[in-house]
């Protein structure tokens, strides 16, 4: 795979981008929703990502001569083709929740990578990723971040269950203490594997800051152990599994 076919499928995946959320305003997504299969505003749609498609496979011949203008007007029908019927699917379910839009967006980059490697008339590069996934480092590193995530979550509200039965009702969002843990164990993770320990520090000052007004007008001492504790626990548990990680790789 050369310089020239990785700018190509970054080429349609940043026109993919534009056409979704550049240059679809939101009457057309309105519409779609309210008219499904009968929206003209979605059949435009398609046609502005086939045009989109249209100009980067046009852009990639010029620079390779290797497809003459039929094949481009191919690929960039099929491209609009597939929108339109992801779309209209994606049309018939509700659109606030976020499995639905990751799917609808999931399913495009797929059609766009067989579209990619159709146009480069090869499967190299499949090859080349599934060994790059196997390999020790991907499996170590994807290991890593799937233990900061929901697994690490339950170990330490395991252990700070002793302390939740002393605590009044806080007032906080459901489940929000989790999706912070979570967010921020990912940042240190990501930080010590960077060697980067200096940032975690700020990282710990700038929650403490934004925790210190809420804790003081609580004035409520159990709570602040409470929450300092499982703060302390989080990131030094992804501190010692970062470390461990990082002499691992090397």
């Amino acid at each position: 795979m050369n310089a020239a076919d990785l700018s190509l499928l970054f080429g349609l995946v940043l026109a993919h981008l534009v056409g979704d959320f550049v240059l679809q305003p939101g009457g057309w997504v309105e519409e779609r929703y309210r008219l499904k299969q009968r929206s003209r505003k979605l059949a435009q749609h398609a046609l502005v990502h086939g045009l989109l498609a249209a100009g980067v496979l046009m852009i990639a011949v010029l620079n390779a001569p290797t497809r003459g203008p039929f094949a481009i007007l191919l690929a960039s029908l099929a491209l609009a083709a597939s929108h339109w019927l992801i779309d209209v699917a994606k049309a018939h379910v509700n659109p606030q929740q976020l499995r639905w839009f990751l799917l609808d967006q999931a399913l495009h980059l797929l059609v766009i990578v067989t579209l990619w490697l159709s146009w480069i008339a090869s499967g190299q590069p499949l090859v080349v990723a599934t060994v790059w996934l196997m390999t020790p480092q991907i499996l170590g590193l994807a290991t890593a971040y799937l233990l900061v995530t929901r697994p690490m979550s339950i170990a330490i509200a395991l252990v700070m269950r002793r302390w939740n039965h002393q605590l009044e009702d806080t007032g906080t969002l459901a489940d929000a203490g989790a999706r912070i843990g979570m967010l921020e164990r990912f940042l240190v993770l990501t930080l010590v594997l960077l060697d980067q320990l200096i940032a975690v520090g700020f990282l710990l000052a700038a929650k403490s800051v934004l925790r210190f007004g809420d804790l003081r007008e609580a004035q409520d001492r159990k709570l602040t152990e409470y929450v300092l504790l499982g703060t302390l626990l989080s990131v030094s548990a992804t501190l010692i599994l970062g470390m461990c990680v990082r002499q691992l790789l090397e």
